[in-house]
Order: C-alpha cells, then sequence, then structure tokens
C-alpha cells in the first residue's frame, strides 16, 4: 500500500506552501502535521479493514480534502498569536468544500460508490467543520464549537450505547446539513457578512444540524429492539472500552478535590460508593439496571464537576467551591478573564472550559452505563469481584490503611462530598440571619460627625489598595529580597521628604481574587468572605470608613480605574461624593492586561482632579491599584511625572517584560513596580497634611504561591505629621513600610474600630 506516501509527500506540499505563502511558526507545522498523519493513518486502517476495496479516484478526492482540513488546523493554531488569516483559511476551506462536490461526482461517473468511500467522505466532512468551528469560535464565541463536536458526541453516545451503533437508513437531507455546516463556517471564517448576519447563519445552521441529529437518534431509539443487531464492536476495542469505563468510574469516584493531593497515590484506593453500584446492578431486576444506570451516571458527573470546581477554586482562592454563593462570579470572570487576556483569547478559554465541563458531566454517564451492562452480563465474574472489594474495602476502614495523609484506602469521599455540598447551601441560607444580626451591631453606626475622626482634622486620607500584596510579596519567597529592597529605599525616599511609616499584618477574607470583599471587610467592620454577605451588606446603611469621613466634613471619592461602567454600590452603599473610573480620568493610553491603566496615571489623575485643587475641604480616598492584578504579563514603565500627560506617552514606551522569567517573577516585578510609583508619587507631591493607608486587598493566587500560605497582607500608614504615628504607637507595628514577622496579625474586619477608635472616634454605644 504506497498511498501513505504520495499522501504524506502532499501533505509536505500543502504545508509548504502555506508557510511560503503566509508563513508558518512551529506550533502551525506541528499541528498541520499532526493532523495531516492523522487523517493518513485513518484512511489506512480503513483500508485494511476493507480488504476487498482500494482508493479510487474519488477516495483520493476525499483524501486530499483531509488535508486541506490539515492545512485548516496549521492555520487556526497560527491565528491563535493574533493573526488576521480569514483569507487564506477561507480559501483553503473553499477547496476543500469543491472537492467535497467533486468526490460524490467522480464516485458516480467512474462507478466506484462504496461503503467505505461513504464512510471516509462523512468522517472528512465531520473533521473540516470542526477545525473550521475552532477556527470561527475565536470570534463568535464559544457556542460555536457546538458544531464541529456534534459529530464527535454521537460517535462517544455509541460506543456506551450500542443501540446507537445501528445502520442508519440513506437520507439525503443529512448531506445537505452537513453541507450547509461547511459553507456557513467557511463565510463566517472569511469576515465577507457582518457580524449579526453571520451570528444569524451560525444559529440557523446549529439548529438545522441539531435537528438532523435529533431526527437519527430518535429513530435509532424507536428501532432499538426491532432493528437488526447492531454493529458490534471487535473484541479488542469492547475490551479497551469497558477498561476505560472502569478506570473512569474509579477515578471520578476517588480523585481528590484538591490540586496539592493530586498525586497517582492518591487514586489506590477502594470507593465502597463503586462496590455499591455494581452490587445493585447485579441484585436489581434487568428493567430497573438503566434506571441505576442514568441515575448514578448524572449524579458521578457532578460530583466530577464539583471535583473539577474545587480543584479551580483552591487553586485560584485557597478554598472548595461553594454552590451557595460561587454561582454569583460566572459573568465578572468572564468579563475579567477578557480584560485579562483579550476577547479572542477569553472566548477560546471558555470554549475550551466548556468543553471540559461537558466531558466531565457527559463521560462518567457513559462509563457507567457501560459498566452496569458488562457487571450484569457477567454475573458470577462480578459477583466475586464485588465480594473481594467489600471485603478488601472493610479490612482497610477497620484497620485505617492509607498511603498518603488524608487518602485512606478505603474511601468514601464521592459520599462525603455531596453530603458537603448539601450541607454548604443549607450553611448559606442559616447565614443570613447571623449577618444581619452583626450588621445591626455597630458600636459607630450613630456617632455624630462632631465625634468622629477628631484626630485627623484637616488631613487628606488616602486608603489604597494594592491588588494582590500579599505577606508573599515581603517574606519567604524567591521574588520578596526584590520586594523588600523596594521598600527598604522607599523608607530612605520617604523620609527624605519628612514622612515615615508603621507597618503590620491584616487577615484578609479573601485570596487570590474578589477584591470587593477584601474592602468591604475593611470599610464596614465586618467579616464580608462570600458575594452573598456582599450583597446582603450593600443592601444597608452600615458605617463604613468612607461614610464617616463624609459625615465628619471629609469629601469622599472613589478612584477605581478598572471599572468601565456606572458603580452603584459606590453611590448608594459607600455614598462617595465622586467615583472616578475608566471613562472620567482623562487617560489616553494602552492597557495593561487586567489593568486599564498604569498605577502612575491613576495617582497622577487623582493628584490633578482632587488633591491639586485650591480651597477644598480635606479629602478622603480611596485609591485601588491595579497593575499587579494577574496575570501579570504586561507591566508599565515607571517614566517621569512630567512626561505623563493624557497617558498617550505609554503607546511610545516599552512594556516591561524582558526580565521576567516566570509568573511569580513577573507578579515581583509588578509590585514592584505599584510600590515605586507610590513612593515617587508621596516624594513629589506629598503635602505635610497627607497621610496614608497602604494595604494588600489579598494574597496573590497559588499560581504563584505554594499551597497552605495564611491569608495575611501587609498594612501601612505613612504620615508627614508625627501626631499621627503616635496615636498608633500601642498597635505595636514595625517601623517602616515592612512589618516584622513578629508584628501583631489582626482580622481585616477588625481594622475600622480600631482605626476610629486611635483617631478620636467616640463610640455611640448603639447595638453595643
Amino acid at each position: 500500500m504506497t498511498f501513505p506516501l504520495y499522501a504524506a509527500a502532499g501533505l509536505l506540499i500543502l504545508l509548504t506552501g502555506i508557510w511560503a505563502t503566509v508563513g508558518l511558526s512551529a506550533a502551525g507545522w506541528i499541528a498541520g502535521a499532526v493532523c495531516g498523519v492523522a487523517v493518513i493513518v485513518a484512511v489506512a486502517a480503513a483500508l485494511r479493514r476493507h480488504r476487498g476495496e482500494r482508493l479510487g479516484p474519488a477516495g483520493w478526492c476525499t483524501l486530499a480534502r483531509g488535508l486541506a482540513a490539515a492545512g485548516v488546523a496549521a492555520l487556526t493554531v497560527e491565528s491563535l498569536g493574533g493573526r488576521s488569516l480569514d483569507l487564506p483559511v477561507a480559501l483553503l476551506a473553499s477547496a476543500a468544500l469543491a472537492l467535497d462536490f467533486a468526490d460524490g461526482r467522480i464516485a458516480r461517473r467512474t462507478g466506484t460508490v462504496t461503503r467505505l468511500g461513504a464512510r471516509l467522505d462523512g468522517e472528512m466532512d465531520a473533521f473540516l467543520i470542526l477545525i473550521l468551528s475552532i477556527y470561527v469560535a475565536r470570534s463568535h464565541g464559544g457556542w460555536v464549537l457546538a458544531i464541529g463536536a456534534a459529530r464527535y458526541l454521537f460517535l462517544a453516545a455509541g460506543a456506551a450505547l450500542p443501540w446507537m451503533r445501528a445502520e442508519l437508513p440513506p437520507r439525503d437531507w443529512r448531506k445537505v446539513v452537513a453541507a450547509t455546516q461547511g459553507v456557513v463556517l467557511t463565510a463566517a471564517a472569511a469576515g465577507v457578512l457582518p457580524a449579526g448576519v453571520a451570528d444569524a447563519a451560525l444559529g440557523i445552521a446549529l439548529a438545522l444540524l441539531a435537528e438532523s441529529f435529533g431526527r437519527d437518534v430518535w429513530w435509532l431509539w424507536r428501532h432499538r429492539s426491532r432493528s437488526a443487531a447492531p454493529r458490534r464492536l471487535p473484541r479488542g476495542a469492547s475490551t479497551a472500552i469497558t477498561v476505560v469505563a472502569f478506570v473512569v468510574v474509579w477515578a471520578a469516584l476517588v480523585a481528590p478535590d484538591r490540586p496539592n493531593r493530586l498525586n497517582p497515590e492518591a487514586f489506590v484506593r477502594l470507593p465502597i460508593e463503586g462496590v455499591a453500584v455494581i452490587t445493585l446492578a447485579l441484585v436489581l431486576p434487568l428493567r430497573w439496571r438503566p434506571v441505576l444506570a442514568w441515575l448514578v451516571g448524572p449524579l458521578l458527573g457532578l460530583v466530577v464537576l464539583v471535583k473539577v470546581l474545587d480543584v479551580g477554586f483552591f487553586t485560584a482562592f485557597d478554598r472548595p467551591f461553594d454552590p451557595f454563593d460561587d454561582w454569583r462570579y460566572l459573568s465578572i470572570g468572564i468579563e475579567t478573564l477578557h480584560a485579562s487576556i483579550g476577547t479572542t483569547e477569553g472566548n477560546l478559554v471558555l470554549a475550551g472550559v466548556a468543553v471540559l465541563f461537558l466531558v466531565a458531566l457527559v463521560l462518567p454517564t457513559l462509563a457507567v452505563l457501560r459498566m452496569t451492562r458488562v457487571a450484569a452480563g457477567n454475573r458470577r465474574v462480578s459477583l466475586r469481584v464485588a465480594a473481594a472489594m467489600g471485603v478488601a474495602w472493610a479490612a482497610c476502614w477497620t484497620s485505617g490503611a492509607r498511603l498518603v495523609p488524608g487518602s485512606p484506602i478505603a474511601s468514601v469521599s464521592a459520599a462525603e462530598l455531596a453530603m458537603h455540598e448539601v450541607q454548604a447551601v443549607q450553611a448559606g441560607f442559616a447565614d443570613e440571619g447571623r449577618f444581619a444580626a452583626e450588621i445591626r451591631r455597630d458600636r459607630f453606626g450613630a456617632t455624630p460627625g462632631n465625634r468622629l475622626l477628631t484626630a485627623l482634622r484637616g488631613k487628606d486620607v488616602l486608603l489604597v489598595f494594592v491588588e494582590s500584596y500579599g505577606q508573599v510579596a515581603v517574606q519567604g519567597t524567591s521574588y520578596s529580597p526584590g520586594v523588600d529592597r523596594v521598600l527598604a529605599a522607599g523608607n530612605r525616599e520617604l523620609a527624605a521628604a519628612g514622612f515615615h511609616a508603621r507597618s503590620g499584618w491584616l487577615t484578609s477574607s479573601t485570596f487570590g481574587g474578589i477584591s470587593w470583599l477584601a474592602h468591604s471587610t475593611l470599610q464596614s467592620g465586618l467579616w464580608v468572605d462570600t458575594q452573598s454577605r456582599y450583597d446582603q451588606l450593600m443592601g444597608t446603611s452600615r458605617l463604613t470608613l468612607t461614610r464617616a469621613f463624609g459625615r465628619a466634613g471629609w469629601r469622599t471619592v472613589a478612584d477605581v480605574p478598572s471599572n468601565d461602567r456606572a458603580w452603584p454600590d459606590g453611590t448608594g452603599f459607600y455614598r462617595y461624593d465622586k467615583v472616578y473610573d475608566r471613562r472620567n480620568v482623562g487617560y489616553q493610553g494602552p492597557t495593561y492586561a487586567y489593568a486599564s491603566m498604569p498605577d502612575q496615571y491613576v495617582l497622577l489623575g487623582l493628584q490633578q482632579l482632587e488633591l491639586g485643587r485650591r480651597h477644598r475641604p480635606p479629602l478622603f480616598a480611596e485609591v485601588d491599584l491595579v497593575s499587579s492584578h494577574e496575570p501579570w504579563t504586561q507591566i508599565p514603565p515607571l517614566i517621569p511625572w512630567s512626561a505623563v500627560g493624557d497617558g498617550s506617552v505609554f503607546y511610545r514606551r516599552p512594556v516591561d517584560t524582558t526580565s521576567v522569567r516566570d509568573t511569580a517573577d513577573a507578579y515581583g516585578t509588578s509590585i514592584q513596580y505599584t510600590l515605586r510609583a507610590l513612593f515617587s508619587f508621596v516624594q513629589r507631591y506629598g503635602r505635610s497634611n497627607l497621610v496614608m493607608i497602604v494595604l494588600g486587598d489579598h494574597q496573590p493566587g497559588h499560581i504563584v504561591t505554594r499551597f497552605g500560605v495564611n491569608h495575611q497582607v501587609p498594612i501601612s500608614v505613612i504620615a508627614h505629621d508625627p501626631a499621627v504615628l503616635r496615636r498608633i504607637q500601642g498597635w505595636r507595628w514595625a517601623n517602616g513600610m515592612r512589618p516584622s514577622p513578629a508584628s501583631p496579625v489582626w482580622r481585616m474586619s477588625a481594622f475600622r474600630d480600631r482605626f476610629l477608635r486611635a483617631f478620636g472616634s467616640t463610640p455611640s454605644g448603639a447595638g453595643g
């Protein structure tokens, strides 16, 4: 069989032509080569199974179409770097569609219509549609991937459900729908249609595809008992699928839900839930076995989804997924992802996550169906296996045997996880009443303005949150020495300007993100660690630091550059007199990953819009600095203040990424940049009445920290007037900008009351 050599030569010529005309990186070459070789191997395997058939002229057209799809795959991977390759993708896809039209006509005219040719024709159609859907999903959203995935989901269902493998009757409409997918995807890839029209066409194409597959599935279901016996898989393939199903169920039941426990030893466990499922499959009447599989399978899929979510949440936020609260972060998370890495790349990530969730939900269900059917079909062996597993589980449970800490061999982790999720929902409902009582208890809630903050009269007070500025930035990590050097230099710069600082530790109510929880915790004096608590708090009149300063006569403003829309909580709950965001500070420069503008411009904008004004009341401002927000891929340069202007100068300044070797170094570099900007701002613009409270909102995520770190963040009070720092001498904070390891650690919710008392506020007595 010499065709693989000719096919490989054709693939090489195709990829070389693409490289010579539009260019291909190593990733594009690899993607094209892998997909092309996969096509050739698939055709060779099909020919081996159909020994009496050969690859005729129509078959060569079909093979060429598959190689063209491999070329589209190479271009798709190449486009992930941001290149626009709409025209070459559309041209190559159009050539493949033309070959699709030609091969059928050639087969009929030459009398070489074969079952093999029809099968190859359908598979090449599906492969091209899959690749095109990936390309189009970049600009039209991850939902387009459903068009490309439909055929493969149908095949996956057939692997687990024998009745799905029966022979379908010929139907021309099926071919029309497949051709429609290719044409619509090619037109969308070419970009020749307005966005709205393209979206509508893709939606119609997906609806047609759903109707076609739905009709086939319905026909198979109706004829599952009357039709001819379904095509049986080869014995080796059947055995392999059974083994895979068993492994999937086993892994789903025993897999850890914490990323630091994901090791091979953690999977060497006996799940009692698996023993129970096998036993039930053996003892239940025949008609109840499918019911068992369809009940247990989706539940196991949900367990897998929760474990995947737990791993993600532990990695990002150092806590498990909360089914009561965390669904509320979906839209915010999508916006943050788009802001951090771009809309196109974000859509691809979301599409990948959607596919992962679909697989995590569907695959265990199919695996349970297969396992229960095989167990029932091999009753005697299955009974012995189930009995042996049950005895072994009981022995391990009694002895407490384990290979790794926290993972006993006798596992009930899936059942425990399900119970934990139920309890989490119950706790979420119960917490509302407890938190309402805490909100009402406010010692300073009724204190009049003339008895609030009397020791800070005439001072401008800036509450500065530094994004992801955690204890790891200044202590015990590979990047903390660099940050410590910046802090030491900052102490000298502050002293030269007549300023001094004291620093301590706070325990943040969040970790790795969701900064607004930390902000509201510090401001309100309440422990706000969930979105439901935050939402509940926003509907009250709880005294915050902002309200306290406003009641005492300060002008209050918020400087939140990451916001690009109205912020109702800013005016409704915090009661800021003015909110500055991306839209109204005059910035005309580039964005830096998540950060809409450099921290240097944020500080300068506050100076120009508020601090630099004459004949004004004292100012209280919350300032959110976000240049140190993940993904830490673009760090702005610190330039002379006189050169900043409207920020357009940053288009001509290089982004600081050349010295960044990995994510941890990038994080440390971003913290150094923000601190340098702060120190430089105080040196240039700081007046003798300036007081700054500088703190981190939370530790960075586990992408730059080891598991098991605490939730502590540095906090510093900077002032020119020595009387301000004398007021907090009893706090036993360290001198300078770096807290001592021996400095006291407070919960972030304790700061409000301590601060109010230290600076002359008198409790009203209301609420005790």
